[in-house]
């Protein structure tokens, strides 16, 4: 599925360390502790990987908060081998959403199903980048629906899937055997880090929702029905992906 792109986001932290001088008790002794340049700056980059969904021809990408947050940089790379550079329109951790632009028109969009209609049991693929492997697809079927209190974001109601996930795959489109998207893959629960057959997609209905209204107001305002807050965090939880 060429609509499913993958997302690189860049993270830039500053910390600061001591010079090697301070550790030594004689500067310490004869300068003190406050001696203009003995303490360093130091930039650590840190470098995300995940998956993305274009939802429409303008360059709207769907994904998972997580994928970037904190970013300074984001690009996504598609299907073609282009890499374009994508701009944070909003983003919304309650619901673990976010919602992207590059701009380059007539991109391949992801045709959005219907998670409603979705029934347990039903054949699924997973489509994304897991571990940076570029348009994997994986099979497997809806093993439940309305999963919460994983501890994964405040507001759950989750598509549980046996379709192999992977650090990787975060953002990335879970379908139904008509090619629509159903679902945003966004974590799995594992002992390892790696896949053991439990995975977890915030359901199209959902992502719709925040799609849109991150759209029009460059945020999710709406308080969805049905929908109950849930901050605990079970010891148990699995990694987001």
């Amino acid at each position: 599925m060429p609509a499913v792109v993958n997302i690189s986001s860049l993270k830039v932290t500053r910390t600061y360390e001591y010079s090697p001088f301070m550790l030594d008790p004689f500067f310490r002794d004869f300068f003190g502790q406050e001696l203009p340049g003995m303490v360093v700056p130091r930039e650590q980059r840190e470098m995300s990987l995940g998956s993305g969904v274009i939802v429409d021809e303008a360059g709207t990408i769907l994904t998972n908060y997580h994928v970037i947050e904190q970013a300074q940089e984001v690009k996504a790379s598609l299907a073609d081998g282009r890499e374009l550079r994508a701009r944070i329109i909003g983003a919304d951790r309650r619901t673990d959403l976010a919602v992207l632009r590059v701009n380059k028109a007539s991109l391949p969009r992801a045709q959005m199903g219907d998670s409603e209609k979705i029934e347990v049991g039903d054949i699924v693929l997973a489509i994304g980048n897991p571990f940076g492997l570029g348009e994997t697809v994986t099979m497997g079927i809806i093993s439940a629906i309305g999963r919460g209190s994983l501890g994964l974001a405040d507001y759950e109601d989750f598509i549980q899937t046996d379709a192999a996930i992977n650090p990787g795959n975060s953002g990335g489109a879970l379908v139904n055997t008509r090619g629509e998207v159903i679902g945003i893959n966004t974590a799995i629960y594992s002992r390892s880090g790696g896949y053991q057959g439990i995975g977890f997609a915030i359901p199209s209905s959902m992502a719709r929702d925040v799609l849109d209204s991150i759209v029009k107001y460059g945020r999710w305002c709406a308080v969805m029905p049905g929908s109950a807050s849930r901050t605990s965090l079970p010891t148990w939880r699995g990694p987001s992906v």
